[in-house]
C-alpha cells in the first residue's frame, strides 16, 4: 500500500503518539488494546482511527482517549479531537493462520465449507481438546440430581440462536460437567458442522495466554478465540487470584456475547462462589443460566450402573449392581470405575461376578469410601472437643463460645467435603454462603496467630479423617 505526503504525515504523527503512550501505559497493554489500531483520516480538525471491535473501541475511548487527543495536539495543533469507529478485519493476519491446521486455513481462505469438514476441526485443533466419543446426551443417565442441567444443555445444543449466555454448570467433581459439555459439542457440529466450536481447559486457556503476552502476539490470541461460534471452557474455577487472565477472559467473554455467540462454563461451584474471582466477571457468570448438578441419588446410580453393564454388555447380578450404588456415592466416575474393575477381574481370571468376588476386589476402595466425612459427623465431633451441643451448630447464638467451633466446623467442613458452600451453610441452620466464606478466612487467621489453636484444629482433622 502506498502512502501520499499527508498519509505519511498522519502515519509518522501516529507513530510518535502510540510510542508516547506506549512508554506512559506499558507494553501489555499497548499490545492489547492500541497495536490493532488504524489510523484513517484526517478530516478537518477530526482525526479518524479504527478498531476491530466495539468492546475495543469502548476500552480505548474510556481508557486512552482523552490522553490520544491531548498527544495528537501536541503533535500537531490543527487536531482538536479524536474519533474512533469500528473497522473489522477482513481476514485473518498470516500469523494466525499458521496456528490453524492445513483443513482449516484451507477453509478460511477458500470459503470452501466442504474442506472445513466439522466445525471442530476448523476450531484450531492445536488449542480445543479432543472430544471423547461416549461422552453424548444418548449415554447420559438422567435423574432428579441432573434434569435441569440436562434440559438446559439440550436446549442450549438444538437452539438455532443463543438461547441463555452464558450456560454455566457446576457441580462436584466426576457428576457429569464434562459429559454434557461433550454432548453438547457432538451434538451442535452434528446439527451444523459449519460451526466452529472450541472447548478446552481454563487451565489450557491461561497457558495460551500467557504464552501469547511472552511471544508478545495477544492480537492472535484474541482472534483466534473470538473467531468461533461456541466457546466451552471447562474448570473455570482455576482463573480464581490470576488477575491478568481474568482481564483478558472477561474481554473475551463480552466480544462473544456481544457478537451473539453462545459461551458455556463448567465449574465446581456456581460462580457466586468462585474464590479469588473479581465481581465484574462474577456478576458476568450468573448473568445467564447457572444449572446445578446434585450429588447423586441411589436411583440414578443403580441406573448409572445398569446403563453402564448394558453397554459394556456383561451380566451383573443385580445384587452387585445394588450393592455398588449403596457402598460408592462420591461420584459418578469413581461408581464406573468401580463396575469396570471387577468386570475386568472376573474375564481376566474367569470367575463369576458375584456380590462376594466384587467384595474382593474392591475392599480398598469400599474402606475408602467407608471412612469419607460427612458434615454430620464433623459437627458432632467438634461439639464434643469443645463441650457444646449439636444443636448450637444450627442455632442463632452468637457468643465466642459457640461460634467459634461453629467456624471450625464448617472450616473442616469446607476441607473435609465436597459440598459447596452453600450446601454447608444450609447443613448449619440455613446459613448464607458468604457466612460459611467467612468461618473459612477467620480460621485461616487464627490458625496463622494461634498455635494453640491451629493444633486443635489439626488434632479434630486427624480424628476425623483416621
Amino acid at each position: 500500500m502506498e502512502f501520499n505526503s499527508s498519509d505519511r504525515q498522519l502515519q509518522n504523527q501516529w507513530y510518535r503518539v502510540s510510542t508516547r503512550l506506549k512508554a506512559e501505559i506499558g507494553d501489555t497493554a499497548y499490545e492489547n488494546w492500541l497495536k490493532p489500531v488504524k489510523v484513517c483520516e484526517l478530516n478537518g480538525s477530526e482525526v479518524r482511527i479504527a478498531v476491530p471491535s466495539r468492546l475495543m473501541r469502548d476500552w480505548v475511548l474510556t481508557n486512552y482517549g482523552e490522553r490520544l487527543r491531548q498527544l495528537w495536539s501536541g503533535e500537531n495543533p490543527v487536531v482538536k479531537s479524536v474519533d474512533i469507529s469500528i473497522q473489522p478485519s477482513s481476514a485473518p493476519s498470516a500469523s494466525a493462520l499458521e496456528d490453524v491446521p492445513p483443513m482449516a486455513a484451507k477453509a478460511r481462505k477458500s470459503g470452501d465449507t466442504q474442506a472445513k469438514s466439522s466445525g471442530w476441526e476448523a476450531a484450531a485443533s492445536e488449542i480445543s481438546a479432543p472430544l471423547d466419543k461416549r461422552y453424548t446426551f444418548e449415554n447420559f443417565v438422567v435423574g432428579k440430581p441432573n434434569e435441569f442441567a440436562y434440559a438446559a444443555a439440550r436446549r442450549v445444543a438444538e437452539a438455532a440462536s443463543v438461547p441463555f449466555n452464558p450456560l454455566f454448570l457446576y457441580g462436584g467433581v466426576g457428576l457429569g460437567k464434562t459429559h454434557l459439555m461433550h454432548a453438547i459439542a457432538w451434538d451442535i457440529v452434528k446439527r451444523n458442522p459449519s460451526r466452529t466450536v472450541m472447548y478446552l481447559s481454563a487451565e489450557k486457556f491461561m497457558y495460551r495466554f500467557v504464552r501469547a503476552l511472552r511471544e508478545q502476539n495477544t492480537v492472535d490470541f484474541k482472534e483466534q478465540f473470538r473467531s468461533v461460534d461456541v466457546l466451552m471452557i471447562d474448570d473455570v474455577q482455576f482463573i480464581g487470584g490470576r488477575d491478568a487472565t481474568q482481564e483478558e477472559f472477561f474481554h473475551t467473554f463480552n466480544a462473544l456475547v456481544d457478537q451473539g455467540r453462545q459461551i458455556i462454563l463448567s465449574a465446581d461451584k456456581s460462580p457466586s462462589d468462585l474464590e479469588g474471582v473479581e465481581e465484574r466477571l462474577k456478576s458476568r457468570l450468573n448473568c445467564g443460566l447457572v444449572a446445578d448438578i446434585h450429588a447423586t441419588t441411589y436411583e440414578l446410580r443403580l441406573a448409572i450402573l445398569e446403563s453402564k453393564s448394558e453397554q459394556m454388555q456383561i451380566t451383573a447380578p443385580p445384587k452387585v449392581l445394588e450393592f455398588l450404588a449403596h457402598k460408592i456415592t462420591s461420584n459418578v466416575r469413581e461408581l464406573e470405575g468401580a463396575l469396570n474393575r471387577v468386570a475386568a477381574h472376573t474375564q481376566l481370571v474367569g470367575r463369576d461376578l458375584t456380590l462376594e468376588t466384587t467384595q474382593e476386589v474392591l475392599h480398598d476402595l469400599l474402606r475408602a469410601n467407608d471412612r469419607r466425612v460427612t458434615i454430620e459427623e464433623i459437627q458432632k465431633r467438634v461439639a464434643e472437643h469443645f463441650n457444646i451441643r449439636v444443636s448450637d451448630m444450627h442455632s442463632a447464638r452468637r457468643a465466642r463460645s459457640v461460634a467459634r467451633p461453629r467456624q471450625v466446623a464448617m472450616y473442616l467442613a469446607k476441607q473435609l467435603t465436597s459440598r459447596s458452600l452453600p450446601e454447608i451453610g444450609r447443613k448449619f441452620g440455613g446459613r448464607d454462603h458468604t457466612t460459611v466464606m467467612h468461618a473459612v478466612r477467620k480460621v485461616d487467621e487464627l490458625r496463622e496467630k494461634d498455635s494453640s489453636f491451629a493444633e486443635d484444629v489439626e488434632l479434630l482433622r486427624r480424628m476425623l479423617e483416621g
